[in-house]
């Protein structure tokens, strides 16, 4: 059982294909699912009840070899289902979502005046819930590792003025690809950065990764965005900045395609921001930025990245990611990389395009020191600290600061 934000899942493990039926109940509000021709393992308990949705579980042979499950919920609620053949680790599940009421659909973007607005980069940490990703040899999980670096990278984004990071998913629960990208686009995300942790047949093959959309997953999914009905009810409804509203076939096609192509070349350019500065904490697996078909990475107008922050099939890759130091030093790296390049090409209408006419930047050359920075552009450390949401003393060659317009320089 898994509680998101939107959703209870409840999840039945079984022995082999299962034949159910679901429904509902009210007065008291109640969802039955009858398993036919089945029969609880001996020792089975019904796991602890977890949110506010689900009050209690209960649970009875039937007659003619059927087994009743029933949930006594709280909230109104709709529910999902479906089977899922086996997966390893996993085997035969019946999956059962208890989805609350949507909220109100956020209303089209509107114009603001220049540099009203804070940057916004959504930060998905990969898996969750009854998806565990990669499990360590350790036997720890990548959907924990990667949730972790993602708070922590949140943490760091925040603390920058003029950035906010939402998390795409903050808690032990599984989000599906499609909705991670559409929870960004909700959130009207200047970038999103998606995080991992791999795992490979050869325990010798370690390092992180940087990857972007492939241009043959590009031109795929202009296809399906212009197919998809419900895709193209986002994008004429006003939930992202492209909008097709009042353009025939041919020309959404067209803009589109030139969407994906931009969203595309700025994906690449936040990846190469992001490889640059995690090479300076990281062991790379690869010094460039890799393209591949992500699905996660398909939203045709917010640029996307994915970071594979190692290897936990390796046992080095490993160890280190089950450090909250080592975790810590890749969130500020990918930060870093991140707000590096929105600072070089900030949103016109976000505040950091209205701090950087007023103010300056800086490139770090080996030699600097935060303090020498400070003195030389006539500012405090603790102003230029705040500014660029550092904590201590330690920068990084090719690290981009951001010089505060109230210097008075």
């Amino acid at each position: 059982m898994h509680q998101a934000p939107d959703h209870t899942r409840v999840v039945f493990d079984t022995s082999g294909p299962v034949d159910y039926r679901l429904f509902t109940l009210e007065d008291p509000r109640r969802v039955v699912v009858d398993l036919r021709q089945t029969r609880v393992r001996r020792g089975f308990e019904a796991p602890p009840v977890k949110g506010d949705v689900i009050e209690r579980v209960r649970r009875a042979p039937r007659a003619r070899g059927t087994y009743r499950v029933v949930l006594d919920i709280s909230r109104a609620v709709t529910p999902k289902h479906f089977t899922l053949r086996p997966v390893p680790p996993y085997g035969d599940r019946l999956v059962v979502d208890l989805f609350l009421p949507e909220p109100e659909r956020p209303s089209p973007r509107r114009e603001q005046p220049e540099g009203m607005r804070d940057v916004v980069v959504a930060i998905d940490a990969g898996h969750g819930g009854d998806d565990p990703g990669t499990t360590a040899r350790a036997g720890f999980y990548e959907k924990d590792v990667v949730l972790s670096i993602a708070r922590r990278l949140k943490n760091h984004i925040d603390r920058a003025d003029g950035f906010r990071g939402v998390m795409v998913r903050d808690g032990d629960y599984f989000v599906s690809l499609r909705r991670r990208t559409a929870i960004a686009r909700q959130h009207r995300a200047d970038i999103l950065v998606s995080i991992h942790a791999d795992a490979f047949r050869s325990p010798r093959v370690r390092g992180a990764s940087v990857y972007a959309l492939s241009e043959r997953g590009a031109s795929s999914e202009t296809a399906r965005w212009l197919a998809d009905r419900e895709n193209r009810s986002d994008l004429i409804g006003g939930v992202g900045p492209v909008s097709l509203e009042d353009k025939d076939e041919q020309v959404r096609s067209v803009l589109l395609d030139l969407s994906m192509d931009g969203t595309l070349r700025a994906s690449l350019a936040a990846g190469e921001s992001v490889v640059g500065s995690l090479s300076g904490v990281s062991r790379m697996h690869k010094r460039r930025v890799e393209q591949a078909g992500f699905v996660v990475l398909k939203s045709p107008d917010v640029p996307s990245i994915l970071v594979e922050t190692g290897y936990l099939s390796n046992p080095e890759d490993a160890k280190l990611l089950a450090t909250a130091s080592y975790q810590e030093k890749v969130a500020r790296a990918i930060g870093d990389g991140v707000r590096g390049y929105l600072l070089r090409n900030p949103p016109p209408d976000a505040r950091i395009a209205a701090m950087e006419h007023r103010g300056m930047r800086h490139v770090i050359v080996r030699g600097d020191t935060l303090s020498e920075i400070a003195q030389r552009y006539r500012v405090s450390t603790a102003m230029l600290r705040s500014a660029n949401g550092i904590t201590g003393d330690r920068i990084r060659v090719g690290q981009v600061l951001l010089i505060p317009a109230s210097s008075g320089s």
